[in-house]
């Protein structure tokens, strides 16, 4: 169980925060200042150490020393933000802005220890080959434990192909993939591999601040640049100087922004809101985006120079349904992560969930299957998960493959070419185009449903999905 230290000193935040993590199966320990947590506890020892900026005798960032080499993750007001930028370059891991939710900080550690213990065993895979005679190259190299990344389906091996590849240069990169996918953990891997990792990786994303901030939160502004500005202020993109700069959904980020961004990616400088005076950066871009850039630059929505400038190096994530059986190992190892933090070693997915997680589509990605399992632990009081545990709606896979692929089709009076037409050769989504554009005409929605062995909602999310758009008229009669 990962052992976690608190500095705070308002009392009602380190209680409140204390109780948070120990309800997530966290062990935490607590400290009101950083002489404090000296006098009482051998800091290199812990796994993360969470401290406010401002404390009473040494500020927080005396942490980043004292822990060693230990992650520091800094809270701070948003007042304070270009403070918790200094913090970064001097070594904390990463930083939280006051006031801040439950999820928000649990997302924060967790991927903080994730990295840490993928950074562990990339170390120990390293000096276990460094002891070990350079031999055998014969056959593929499946190893992904230096990325970080379950799975081994083919797209994704090609994916950590390109990776390895693509990590230790220079060149911009830009993520492609539906929401869910995994994007930033692609990210980070790409960070991690490559020669800035010692150097901190900022991640923003776009969609997530409000676009009359946003020039501001990524460029920085002098004092008076605008309304509120009382004070200069550093930007994220001179935060990640030296280091990479990760833009998730890039496709939201307003046009004048995206002029300046150009900037830095062209010249190697920014400009602060606000000032005459340029400065010179040293960043990495990565991009992600599950929009169609190309289609947006077409139609004036974002920037056709920018684009051409992030898409030196695209990396296409498949969706988690494209992906095979790796969807069952992944699933297992959410299950295996959950398992420990409940306290639970019984745990296991029943045969119709190992059915349901395989053969549902997953319009979520892997963020809704890592929900459904978290879930399911949560819930579960016997060792067995079942389908209807992991809450998702099953649509087609409930029912057998081969049940289903050999369904007869309901034909109305009037039969259309296409019904004796054989489906053995047809994969389930084929089926389902094929089957609802003939029956459409001739079934409301519920029967549609109910024929399918869907609910109406993902009736209708699949439709969706497939493009298949519902009779603008009402039902036709039966003939």
């Amino acid at each position: 169980m990962p052992h976690i230290l608190i500095v705070e000193d308002e009392t009602i935040i380190r209680s409140a925060l204390r109780r948070l993590l120990e309800r997530n199966q966290y062990q935490v320990s607590e400290a009101g200042s950083v002489q404090e947590a000296q006098e009482r506890f051998n800091i290199p020892s812990f796994d993360l150490i969470v401290s406010d900026l401002r404390l009473p005798g040494a500020p927080g960032t005396e942490l980043i020393k004292l822990g060693q080499g230990k992650p520091v993750l800094i809270m701070t007001s948003y007042a304070s933000l270009r403070s918790a930028v200094d913090s970064m370059k001097m070594g904390a891991v990463d930083y939280i802005a006051k006031p801040f939710d439950h999820d928000e900080m649990l997302q924060a550690v967790s991927r903080i220890l994730r990295d840490r213990q993928t950074l562990q065993s990339m170390q120990a895979e390293r000096a276990a080959t460094s002891k070990t005679a350079t031999g055998d190259k014969a056959g593929p190299d499946n190893s992904n434990g230096e990325i970080g990344i379950i799975g081994s389906c083919p797209p994704m091996q090609d994916m950590y192909s390109k990776i390895r590849k693509v990590a230790p240069t220079d060149s911009n990169v830009l993520i492609q993939g539906e929401s869910g996918t995994g994007k930033e953990l692609v990210a980070r891997a790409l960070h991690n591999l490559s020669r800035r990792a010692k150097a901190p990786m900022i991640s923003v994303n776009c969609a997530a601040i409000p676009e009359s901030l946003i020039e501001s939160e990524l460029f920085g502004h002098e004092k008076g640049a605008f309304t509120g500005a009382s004070a200069g202020r550093a930007g994220l993109v001179e935060a990640a100087d030296g280091g990479t700069l990760f833009l998730d959904e890039i496709g939201e980020l307003p046009l004048e922004a995206q002029a300046r961004l150009l900037r830095v990616l062209q010249e190697g400088e920014i400009r602060r809101v606000g000032s005459v005076q340029s400065q010179k950066v040293d960043v990495r871009l990565i991009a992600a985006t599950h929009r169609d850039l190309k289609s947006l630059a077409k139609v004036g929505q974002f920037r056709e120079d920018l684009y051409y400038r992030l898409h030196v190096i695209a990396l296409k994530l498949p969706a988690l349904r494209e992906r095979g059986a790796d969807v069952n190992e992944i699933a297992n190892a959410f299950l295996a992560r959950q398992s420990l933090k409940a306290g639970r070693n019984d745990l296991r997915f029943a045969p119709d969930a190992e059915q349901a997680i395989r053969h549902y589509s997953w319009p979520g990605n892997v963020r809704e299957l890592e929900n459904a399992v978290e879930r399911a632990v949560i819930l579960c009081e016997s060792p067995d998960i079942s389908a209807e545990l992991l809450g998702i709606d099953i649509e087609l896979s409930d029912l057998d493959v081969n049940e289903f692929i050999g369904l007869a089709p309901q034909t109305s009076g009037s039969s259309s070419s296409t019904a004796g037409e054989p489906t053995e050769d047809l994969s389930l989504e084929d089926y389902f185009q094929h089957f609802v554009l003939e029956h459409q005409d001739h079934m409301t929605e519920t029967e549609l449903a109910r024929k399918l062995g869907v609910s109406r909602k993902c009736l209708w999310e699949r439709r969706q999905r497939l493009g298949i758009p519902r009779r603008k008229t009402g039902v036709a009669s039966e003939t």
